[in-house]
């Protein structure tokens, strides 16, 4: 694991034990919840547009839906940014996306990010440098430093499954919104995305459904 101005990165099962041992160790709840669901997943991903695409796709779908239409767009080859922005809408749009997230696809198409770049910046430049491009809000900027990047601090607040996970795993009345539940993660720093990785776990156990792709 490296540091630095990129902070904590996650590269491997050693890494994410770390924070594992760190999480149990600092929260009973999260102790009991990593006893229940046992060892958690890498979630490791490759860098790059397919996989900020893919996480556009995931956008407000369920993970089969999202799985179904991501199919779809590797079978026709729409997974590069070439192939994007020679599609018209109407051809992305046939393979199951939205007018809306077409028209996103094609933004990010378009937008000349330096992935390269990114691996070297600090997890709020990240986000920053990812938001500006239409269609790739923070969630989506989160997902793709923890799992793209490797960012062992990054925690996606607005979503829903972490929400609702943290309401059963905490015993909350409602589940938290976006500012509360940041600031509940506060307590898990530096090792949020560990946190995360814990809460989508118990998610799938207590749901039988998933909560992240």
């Amino acid at each position: 694991m490296t540091a630095g101005s990129t902070g904590r990165i996650i590269d491997g099962p050693e890494d994410l034990a770390e924070g594992v041992a760190w999480l149990a160790a600092r929260c009973p709840r999260m102790a009991s919840a990593l006893d229940q669901v046992g060892p958690l997943p890498l979630r490791r991903s490759p860098e790059g547009f397919a996989q900020l695409l893919s996480a556009i796709v995931s956008q407000q779908v369920s993970v089969a839906s999202a799985n179904a239409i991501w199919g779809r767009l590797e079978s026709a080859g729409m997974t590069a940014p070439e192939r994007v922005s020679a599609a018209a809408e109407d051809d992305l749009r046939a393979l199951g996306l939205s007018r809306q997230k077409a028209r996103y696809a094609r933004a990010l198409a378009g937008a000349g990010i330096d992935f390269a770049a990114l691996g070297a910046m600090p997890d709020e430049s990240v986000i920053a440098e990812l938001v500006r491009v239409p269609g790739i809000g923070r969630w989506t900027a989160e997902i793709y430093a923890m799992f793209s990047l490797g960012r062992a601090d990054v925690f996606a607040a607005n979503d829903l499954a972490l929400q609702e996970s943290a309401r059963l795993l905490y015993g909350l009345a409602e589940r938290p919104g976006e500012r509360a539940l940041r600031e509940m993660a506060g307590d898990w720093s530096p090792w949020r995305a560990v946190a995360a990785r814990t809460l989508w776990a118990y998610y799938r156990l207590a749901k039988q459904r998933e909560g992240i792709r």
